[in-house]
């Protein structure tokens, strides 16, 4: 294994842990409120909640740390601050357990905008299609090793804070490798670029695509979200959520799969993000009005399928602009995840208001769904960065 390769399993690593440090909080919610004595959802909802402002915070932030400490201690310290969940181990009160959340989120806030940067520097345009669908798997890995192993650590360690000491520990391991084996580089220029004047996020939100990217990622990460969160709390789908949820985490690993392999044999970016968009909120609709069980199963692996499959072509679609530094796609990643999750956060909320309103949880549950379909609609107002294979265009010159 060669150094890029070895960078980018630290990458990888890196926030599938942090992942699975966040998702294994979120199943142990009853151990830790029984801990701390809390009583009622709301105040439980924190855990999650401060997470999210992290990363709504943090993904803005990450540009100007990156060029304030250079790529390796930036990403250091993003590992420093994942590693830093720790402090939930120790703390004496909910308050302070919620500020180690906080951190902890600030620290994959960083970390996920660091992939590009690394990305566009070590690895060609050719190679990018496959670290870049590796890389958008990195959360649903973590989720899985959560939903795999959270029970069986809990079981053999005892308490819950040894089961977030146990996921640092391995966030430590990986920080130190990460220490020794990566370096900086420059950030405004890359391969086959000349040097770049700084790009920064005024400039990055002039710039049409910055916003139209988390736009159509919003409704799918609502609804991704709410899978594990919403959709549990409804009675009336055909098959239970928590089955669903699997299935789809399942799927979207076959999915992404797929989707690095269209990504490397299909240029064309905007029309796998189209209508895999379409397919996913399509099925995740029958999944949720099916009353068969069988096609509720079908119509989730349908789903997740087709949710993990274009994350490949839109993550490399920015990577491909005119143009393009480690110093300017920072900035549209961190715009990115920032407004993607502030959106998130918002649907989050009106559908917590419409489930209070109607009395009917699953009119939240498809709320979720029919937002989804953001993904298909930006879509119309995003640019094609891909380009026709000779073979394609010559075939086209001769009709």
């Amino acid at each position: 294994m060669n150094k890029k390769h070895l960078i980018e399993v630290v990458i990888f690593l890196t926030y599938a842990l942090f992942a699975m440090s966040w998702v294994a909080g979120s199943m142990m919610t009853k151990d830790i409120m029984a801990y701390y004595n809390i009583e009622g959802m709301a105040a439980a909802t924190w855990m999650t909640n401060a997470i999210t402002i992290a990363k709504i915070i943090g993904n803005l932030s990450a540009a100007w740390l990156l060029v304030k400490m250079g790529p390796k201690k930036a990403f250091a310290v993003a590992s420093v601050l994942i590693v830093a969940g720790a402090i939930g181990a120790y703390a004496s009160n909910y308050p302070l357990y919620v500020f180690s959340r906080l951190v902890m989120g600030f620290g994959g806030a960083f970390a996920i905008v660091y992939f590009n940067p690394i990305v566009i520097n070590y690895f060609t345009a050719e190679e990018r299609p496959l670290i870049n669908g590796i890389n958008a798997a990195a959360f649903n890995m973590g989720n899985l090793l959560a939903i795999l192993f959270t029970g069986s650590l809990l079981s053999s360690l005892g308490q819950w804070q040894n089961v977030i000491l146990a996921i640092s520990g391995f966030s430590l391991a990986i920080l130190i490798v990460w220490w020794f084996i990566s370096d900086d580089f420059s950030l405004s220029s890359s391969a086959g670029n000349q040097q770049q004047a700084a790009y920064t996020l005024k400039d990055g939100m002039k710039e049409s695509v910055n916003w139209w990217l988390p736009i159509a990622y919003s409704g799918l990460l609502f609804c991704y979200i709410s899978v594990f969160s919403l959709f549990p709390l409804v009675p009336t789908f055909a098959a239970e959520a928590k089955y669903l949820s699997s299935i789809m985490i399942g799927a979207g690993m076959v999915g992404t799969i797929a989707g690095i392999m269209i990504a490397k044999r299909y240029p064309l970016r905007v029309p796998v993000i189209r209508y895999c968009g379409l397919a996913m909120t399509l099925f995740a609709a029958l999944m949720i009005t099916t009353s068969n069980a069988t096609i509720a199963y079908i119509a989730a692996f349908m789903a997740g399928f087709f949710m993990f499959m274009p994350m490949t072509s839109l993550v490399t679609l920015p990577q491909e602009l005119p143009n393009m530094t480690p110093a300017r796609i920072t900035v549209i990643f961190g715009m990115f995840w920032s407004v993607s999750y502030m959106i998130e956060t918002a649907l989050m909320y009106f559908a917590g208001i419409l489930a209070d309103m109607t009395g009917n949880i699953a009119y939240a549950a498809s709320f979720a769904v029919m937002c989804s379909s953001t993904f298909f609609l930006a879509s119309f107002f995003l640019p094609e960065t891909g380009k026709k294979p000779d073979a394609f265009n010559a075939t086209a010159k001769q009709a």
